[in-house]
């Protein structure tokens, strides 16, 4: 495959850099090299007719469980990475919640080899805020931080013990380092297992009220404005969070946030007749905190879109609803729903590119998400008017509980390009060594 690649007569859009229109994008050595409004001729090249199509910064993932090591049933870094480039992902940050968990240089340094065994797509390194995730002591942050690590977190586990957490964004500070957080206060959530409402009423389920996370929002923003640290928040699903985290930013507080596309497109009546694949947590919430997370993601309360793609099997998800695990798989759906949403005219199709691209590579100050002469080339090609409908048999990932299923989405992922080589094109993988 030729160094030097030329998409030819694309719709680029590229948020960080004002670009969007047809232009040519050059690629040489594994950087864009020139974006040209006129048409390029350049010898030797590979060309890739673009017309038509959007050609876009690789997207990147601030929130993924690629499960290994320790669940490889459920998922591997291999699988994860496959279902990753099949979505247009050219990067995704791993959760520490692995088996053991990622609270050291040793884990740190396993996922590290098992990416570069993959070599489909970035893997960048998420570690634990506390030692086996327990909420009791910090872990190593420094060694962390040597070994890669571009962010802290708990992961699902929201770090209860006030003190601890204020102490995680102070020393945090030394290093610049984001600490990530599931907000949650588990004295309001307890023993529920979805929105508290008239569905969780109906269904006789136990409810979690919106105060679970909402409350847990307002203490963490005190005390990040004592620390002066850096907080990001996962997974906003509320109506009162998102009002939060805005008034932090107009306070300029160094607060940044992401939502999925579950949280954004449905709502608790998802849950149905007991549906496990919608049990997630954050549990979905109401049609009034969809509209408010979808307005905190057009008027840039919100930075990023994350899938917090879950993988689990079919014995964690077909059981009774209040036995299940929570969390669905969602790399390869991620765009699908986002166009949707574009498409519904809750965000502008620029915006919503910004929100899988720019915004999550500065969130966490991570290298591409644009496409400026000297950036990797990380490249996402889209068919933005072939529509398909979602078939979880054919996933890449290793797992199949997804709420969408049988949903027509537009948008389809032509090609993946990683440092300027083809990982996915068609539907297909490609050779990757």
């Amino acid at each position: 495959m030729s160094s030097t690649i030329l998409f030819r007569r694309g719709r680029v859009i590229d948020p960080r850099n004002g670009v969007d229109g047809v232009r040519d994008v050059l690629v040489r050595d594994g950087r864009v090299a020139e974006v040209s409004e006129a048409p390029l001729q350049v010898q030797d090249a590979q060309v890739v007719e673009a017309s038509g199509k959007l050609v876009l910064p690789g997207f990147i993932d601030l929130h993924v469980h690629l499960r290994e090591p320790g669940e490889e049933g459920k998922e591997t870094i291999l699988t994860g990475c496959m279902a990753a480039v099949a979505g247009g992902f050219t990067g995704v940050v791993a959760m520490p919640n692995t088996k053991p968990v990622n609270d050291s240089v040793l884990v740190s340094e396993y996922v590290k080899a098992k990416a570069r065994e993959a070599r489909l797509c970035h893997v960048y390194l998420a570690g634990a805020i506390t030692k086996g995730l327990q909420g009791e002591e910090m872990a190593e942050m420094g060694a962390l931080v040597s070994a890669g690590c571009v962010c802290i977190t708990d992961d699902g586990r929201p770090v209860m013990n006030a003190g601890l957490m204020r102490r995680a964004l102070q020393y945090a500070q030394l290093f610049d380092l984001p600490v990530m957080v599931h907000e949650e206060d588990l004295t309001l959530s307890g023993k529920g297992v979805m929105n508290e409402g008239r569905t969780s009423t109906r269904l006789g389920l136990t409810g979690i009220p919106p105060s679970a996370e909402v409350a847990m929002v307002a203490r963490d923003m005190v005390l990040l404005e004592e620390t002066k640290g850096r907080l990001h928040v996962a997974h906003v699903s509320c109506e009162g969070s998102v009002r939060l985290i805005r008034e932090a930013k107009r306070r300029g507080l160094r607060v940044t946030a992401e939502a999925t596309p579950h949280h954004f497109t449905l709502d608790d009546e998802a849950v149905g007749a007991y549906d496990t694949h919608a049990r997630m947590n954050p549990p979905l919430r109401t049609r009034r905190d969809i509209e408010a997370v979808r307005e905190g993601l057009a008027d840039g309360t919100i930075d990023a879109i994350a899938t917090d793609h879950a993988p689990h099997g079919v014995l964690e998800k077909q059981v009774e609803f209040d036995k299940a695990w929570n969390g669905v798989v969602g790399l390869e759906t991620a765009l699908g729903l986002t166009l949707a949403t574009v498409r519904e005219g809750a965000l502008s199709l620029q915006r919503a590119v910004a929100l899988l691209t720019d915004g999550p590579a500065k969130a966490f100050g991570l290298p591409g998400g644009h496409l400026a002469p000297g950036a990797p080339a990380d490249i996402t090609v889209v068919e933005p008017d072939v529509e398909w409908t979602v078939d979880s048999a054919r996933f890449f990932s290793r797992s199949r509980n997804t709420p969408f299923h049988g949903r027509r989405l537009p948008g389809r992922v032509a090609q993946t390009w990683v440092d300027g080589r083809l990982v996915f094109e068609d539907g297909h993988i490609k050779e990757s060594r």
